[in-house]
């Protein structure tokens, strides 16, 4: 099988635009981890694109973009020349929505979240709305300035169509909140007090199995909040309630397929989720190493009909720390 490994950032996604250094470090990280993953799946061949700015990777078939190139024709020209196709971008603008869907218009496998899956998730408010439905806790999420009630406590908005803490920003007071919601596209959500945690799932066919429960680094820089952290696999899930939910999250967004990322609070009375994220994330990075198995060749299985209810990840495990350079890994 050939499969056509795309990253947004590294890919030639933003050739033509300068590369954030952080964006660009956690992107590259991702990248290099899953090309190494694939590499040593039996009967797996590899093709990749490439931002001319950035050293080619040994060994992998590169197509390399530059500013000159039409814009995501070197998508298709690696969809067209493959199997199948392993996306990971950001959801904002829909690009990763419009990658998915090139995938599968063109007759080619995707190894990834289904579009619609990743239409839903690419919404902050259109994603806590499936999950409320379903009945899974998420945080109360607002784009309609009147219906934020007066209240203690501070409040975050953020990009509706964000990824991660990108854009996120401290409001001190629900007012404050308020006058935010009046720029298009934001949302606004409660603090909401825990501990921050991501989990690593891999989903098919409306199920979820809990990969790793990972610790967030999360600082406040200013009105900033800012990732600098990931201890992949350093939280214990011994009463199963994280692998729970993360099987009644899979159950919520239908089309979820493949390594699936999610962002929650971790409170007093449970677990919050804020955001689910349908693409690899940086905790992908460590994920390896912490729980001793290949991910891209559990993904490869869930091509077999059933694979996902036949398998459970081990037992063992350690804690591998990932250090970020921005607010933008899960």
């Amino acid at each position: 099988m050939k499969i056509f490994v795309y990253e947004h950032v590294t890919g030639g996604g933003m050739a033509g635009v300068p590369l954030p250094p952080g964006l660009l470090h956690e992107a590259d990280l991702m990248m290099r981890t899953l090309l190494a993953d694939l590499s040593t799946c039996a009967g797996v061949e590899l093709l990749t694109s490439r931002d001319s700015r950035l050293p080619v990777i040994p060994g992998i078939p590169t197509l390399e973009v530059g500013p000159a190139n039409a814009p995501f024709r070197h998508v298709l020209h690696g969809i067209e020349a493959s199997d199948a196709v392993w996306p990971t971008a950001p959801e904002t603008d829909g690009v990763l929505e419009r990658l998915a869907t090139a995938a599968i218009n063109s007759g080619r496998i995707l190894l990834g979240s289904r579009p619609e899956a990743v239409r839903v998730a690419s919404s902050k408010l259109a994603t806590v709305r499936a999950l409320r439905a379903a009945g899974v806790p998420a945080v109360s999420t607002f784009a309609i300035a009147a219906e934020i009630l007066p209240g203690p406590g501070r409040w975050v908005t953020k990009p509706d169509d964000g990824a991660g803490a990108e854009g996120a920003r401290v409001e001190l007071t629900w007012r404050h909140a308020r006058e935010r919601l009046a720029t298009p596209g934001l949302i606004a959500q409660p603090w909401v007090e825990g501990d921050p945690l991501s989990l690593s799932l891999l989903c098919a066919d409306g199920q979820g199995v809990l990969l790793a429960c990972n610790r967030q680094r999360v600082q406040i820089a200013g009105d900033r909040v800012v990732l600098s952290g990931i201890e992949v696999n350093a939280i214990t899930d011994n009463s199963g309630e994280l692998a729970r939910l993360g099987d009644r999250i899979a159950g919520a967004i239908p089309g979820l397929w493949g390594y699936v990322g999610v962002d929650l609070i971790m409170t007093v009375r449970g677990a919050v989720v804020l955001e689910v994220n349908p693409r690899l994330t940086t905790s992908y990075c460590g994920l390896g190493t912490a729980r001793g198995f290949s991910l891209a060749a559990k993904v490869l299985e869930l091509l077999e009909p059933g694979a996902l209810a036949r398998w459970r990840p081990p037992t063992h495990g350690s804690t591998v720390a990932l250090t970020l350079e921005a607010s933008r890994g899960h």
